[in-house]
């Protein structure tokens, strides 16, 4: 409900100087905070107050350096903490509003009227229902429940994360008045999945804005009920950004990959202009799709929006991007131009390094990231698992596998015994892997027992290659490769007579072999399918339609 505009309206603010609305990259933020700093500004409130605006809502992606400008702040007015708590609220990490929320209490400066909306919001995103209550109570104290907008965001709050019945009755004959009120009533009812509860409310509105208009087509999208999103899409008086990118984020979460593409190409035809979120979706598209060359035009769409700097979040769906459709060139290239990293950004170039088989350069990247005192996470260590799997490298991923519990405390998880599994199988440490998978602290799954009897059919291990395949028929997932790859293993010892009863069995259970499909093949596919498909960099296709409220 609460959108980040580049604009503001609320009184607590003058008309931005010429100076400031020209600021729209970080390298122009830096700038001009430096000539700030030299000129002796960097104490002036009114200079402040731009400069904590532009870093924390009017450029993407700036946030962190608005949290660095706030820390050296001595005395920050209402406008400032405001500010914060509203850029945070609406960025990748709304925890951060609650702990500047508290701060802000904490400091004795007293929260406004115009305070308790983005705190609400972050409550909302972070589904803390107690500390929403909390604030509610706050609100009720200082007399702020009968404001028009904290009232609303009230209502938001309590339709999505807290209470129906509370939110029903704030919904009072004044707010019915209120599209605002309306719209968020309905957006929290279609956040809950009631999409026929939140339809009554939309049918029955007196007046419909644009804002309730794309709750309702991002409720139908979020649910993968695209025809009826469509409709409504078709019949909505007026469209805006938010409008197109509900579709098309649908479009791509139910699988329709193309259509989403085609959706974007009739934005285009229409004039309306794409944002980030839009080219997130995208590249998500492309991405599942391995369509390289439509990754590309989006690539260069991205570069005719006009910003020098690519954010943090389109750096890395961009080397997600390119590394999955093979182009590992192009995915270094952006990897080296982005001026800031997290470890997604390190995850991914590690990974898709890993992939496909630079398992050299993926290590020396690692390396580079620890120099450069970046963390890993479990997901940069399955990438460098896979890197030392694919050099040959058993002593160098046994030292990873020890380093990763020990100095980073990463408690091992499936994909990380599947990587080392994958290891010692590859080198024909067979007795090792086996040993391996009975010490695990979890449940080994079918992947790791079929990527065990792959490498005991590379290195024609039968007795070996009989007890894994035990293992996987007692999970009944009655697979043909499992039953081929064991009688291909028995059948290169020459030992015909177990590769026949193999086969038997296989046709006693009723299970028949794919056509054409390579085994061997197709299982490390799986395995690598299993290993690099988390979705973990940023998964457009769920945070464009959970930060605006289906």
């Amino acid at each position: 409900m609460i959108r980040k505009k580049v604009t503001d309206k609320s009184p607590s603010r003058q008309q931005r100087s010429q100076l400031w609305r020209s600021c729209t990259t970080i390298l122009t933020l830096k700038q001009i905070h430096a000539s700030m700093i030299v000129k002796g500004f960097n104490s002036n409130i009114s200079a402040l107050r731009e400069l904590i605006y532009a870093s924390a809502i009017a450029i993407s992606g700036t946030m962190s350096y608005a949290h660095q400008v706030f820390g050296h702040i001595t005395e920050p007015d209402n406008f400032m903490w405001n500010t914060m708590i509203r850029g945070s609220a609406q960025s990748s990490s709304p925890l951060k509003a609650i702990s500047l929320y508290t701060q802000m209490e904490n400091g004795c400066v007293k929260p406004d009227k115009f305070t308790f909306p983005f705190v609400l919001k972050a409550c909302t995103r972070l589904c803390w229902v107690k500390m929403g209550f909390g604030v509610h109570g706050r609100v009720f104290r200082l007399g702020f429940e009968s404001n028009t907008f904290v009232r609303n965001t009230l209502i938001y709050f309590h339709a999505n994360r807290g209470d129906l019945a509370l939110a029903s009755a704030l919904f009072d004959d004044s707010a019915k008045q209120d599209v605002v009120a309306w719209s968020a009533l309905t957006a929290g009812y279609a956040r809950r999945g009631e999409l026929g509860v939140a339809r009554q409310l939309f049918d029955e509105m007196p007046e419909k804005d644009l804002v309730s208009w794309n709750v309702m087509i991002t409720g139908y999208a979020k649910r993968g009920e695209m025809e009826s999103a469509r409709k409504l899409f078709d019949e909505v008086p007026k469209r805006d950004v938010v409008t197109w990118n509900a579709m098309i984020a649908g479009y791509v979460l139910c699988g329709s990959n193309q259509q989403a593409l085609h959706m974007f190409e009739e934005m285009r035809s229409v004039g309306e202009l794409p944002d980030e979120v839009t080219m997130l979706s995208l590249l998500s598209a492309c991405t599942d799709l391995g369509d390289l060359d439509a990754g590309q035009n989006i690539h260069c769409s991205i570069l005719e929006m006009g910003s020098r700097d690519l954010s943090v979040l389109l750096g890395n769906a961009l080397i997600d991007m390119y590394a999955k459709c093979g182009s590992i060139a192009k995915a270094i290239e952006v990897f080296q131009g982005m001026r800031e990293k997290d470890v997604s950004t390190w995850n991914s170039i590690i990974g898709g390094l890993a992939f496909h088989g630079h398992a050299e350069k993926s290590i020396h990247l690692f390396s580079e990231m620890r120099k450069l005192k970046n963390k890993p996470d479990e997901i940069t260590f399955v990438g460098v698992l896979v890197a030392c799997s694919h050099a040959g490298r058993v002593d160098e991923g046994r030292w990873y596998f020890d380093l990763m519990r020990d100095e980073y405390k990463i408690e091992p998880n499936i994909k990380h015994y599947g990587c080392m599994v994958d290891l010692l199988g590859r080198a024909g440490l067979l007795n090792e892997a086996f040993d391996f998978i009975d010490r695990m602290k979890i449940e080994p799954n079918a992947i790791i027992w079929r990527t065990l009897l792959g490498a005991c059919k590379i290195h024609g291990n039968v007795e070996l290659g009989r007890q894994a395949n035990e293992q996987l028929l007692k999970m009944k997932h009655d697979q043909s490769g499992d039953y081929v790859l064991l009688s291909n293993i028995y059948a290169s010892r020459g030992e015909w007579e177990g590769s026949e009863k193999v086969r038997k069995l296989m046709d006693d259970s009723g299970v028949r072999k794919e056509a054409g499909r390579s085994l061997i093949e197709g299982d490390n596919k799986a395995l690598m399918h299993f290993l690099f498909d988390s979705k973990h960099k940023f998964d457009s296709r769920k945070s464009f339609l959970e930060l605006h409220g289906g």
